[in-house]
């Protein structure tokens, strides 16, 4: 391309050109690009639905498969992360005032005992730029944290991580205290992290395992699809 990027003037664009460039810039991490694109739709007529479904998700959309197939590292999606946050922090109050449909809402945490957060800060900040609406507990979670705030929030998933093969075995009780309170059929469960497996996560009774941000993010839309043909079947 002759023409350097540096020269784009995004108010210049067309809508289609303007969204097309915006997920250049969600991939290359640029959050004020971003943010001034995703101001200037919003000046022309377009809703918050629309620019989060068309531009930031889409753009994220193709982060997720390039991280996923090994393309983008974890540094990478982390910046193109923050640049979608950067468009959120405009659309979401607009979002809620237009009632927008939402793809799902996700309370997500480290396990109690466990201080690591990198895994589950990707996995959050991925599912983000697809469309869920975050919770993010943080490190250390007791299996009260998890359902409170489930309960409260009116999630439909609940995101489990752990890194220690010494806290993994926490997410079982976590999910064995909502059999016991008779709610586990009301969340989806999905787990995470380095030491797990497909068969720790059927062992231990959670809905999936997801080895990485991109998978989780694939599936949960998949869980959440079925759980919405359920409802209307």
């Amino acid at each position: 391309m002759a023409e350097d990027d540096d020269e784009i003037i995004l108010s210049e664009l067309s809508d289609d050109e303007l969204t097309a460039q915006m997920m250049d810039d969600l991939y290359d991490g640029l959050k004020e690009e971003i943010e001034e694109a995703t101001h200037i739709l919003l000046e022309r007529g377009w809703t918050p639905y629309d620019i989060l479904t068309k531009a930031l998700v889409a753009g994220m959309t193709i982060v997720g498969a390039d991280f996923r197939d090994g393309i983008l590292f974890v540094p990478e999606v982390l910046l193109a992360a923050n640049a979608m946050k950067g468009g959120m922090a405009i659309l979401k109050p607009l979002l809620v005032e237009t009632g927008a449909p939402r793809m799902g809402k996700m309370v997500i945490g480290t396990v109690k005992g466990d201080i690591h957060d990198i895994g589950k800060n990707l996995v959050a900040m991925m599912m983000e730029g697809a469309g869920f609406e975050i919770v993010d507990l943080g490190i250390n979670n007791p299996v009260e944290k998890y359902l409170e705030t489930a309960a409260a929030e009116g999630a439909d998933i609940i995101g489990m991580s752990a890194l220690l093969t010494t806290t993994m075995p926490y997410m079982k009780v976590v999910i064995d205290t909502m059999k016991e309170q008779g709610i586990r059929d009301d969340y989806i469960v999905l787990v995470g992290g380095a030491p797990l497996n497909e068969e720790f996560g059927r062992a231990i009774g959670a809905d999936a395992y997801c080895r990485d941000a991109a998978v989780a993010v694939e599936t949960a839309k998949d869980f959440i699809a079925r759980k919405h043909n359920q409802m209307t079947a």
